[in-house]
């Protein structure tokens, strides 16, 4: 899967969130002010990418994600990996640990995930999903 830009990123972060949508309307949910011809740009790319994909509508263009959040997740921590940690995200998830003050409910449910994904029975972990940041 290519790298998303920070551009691209905070377009699919709209997309993800709110379906298929106009470039108007993506333009209105943008975090930032972004000029219609920059926006098109963009749609362009993530086009061209695979990353999204486009119906008309009339004379409008309606975009919609193809590329799941989820996915997009995974392909960024991997490339964090190979950018920091010489491609292991066993690294990456070690660093991620150490870099937090984390409370005792957190390490509390870290425990759970990893006996879980050891196959060691214990109660099933919370669902941890990737959720957009808005505003950021």
């Amino acid at each position: 899967m290519s790298q998303l830009t920070q551009g691209e990123l905070e377009v699919m972060q709209i997309l993800w969130e709110h379906g298929e949508l106009k470039p108007s309307e993506i333009q209105d949910n943008f975090p930032r002010s972004i000029k219609n011809p920059a926006l098109r740009s963009v749609l362009g790319v993530l086009l061209d990418k695979g990353h999204v994909s486009r119906r008309q509508v009339g004379k409008a263009f309606l975009y919609k994600a193809k590329t799941r959040r989820e996915s997009a997740f995974r392909s960024m921590l991997g490339h964090l990996a190979d950018q920091f940690c010489q491609g292991s995200t066993r690294a990456l998830l070690f660093n991620l640990v150490q870099s937090e003050k984390l409370s005792a409910q957190d390490i509390a449910e870290l425990e759970r995930i990893a006996k879980a994904a050891s196959g060691t029975k214990s109660q099933s972990p919370k669902t941890t999903r990737v959720k957009s940041q808005k505003g950021n």
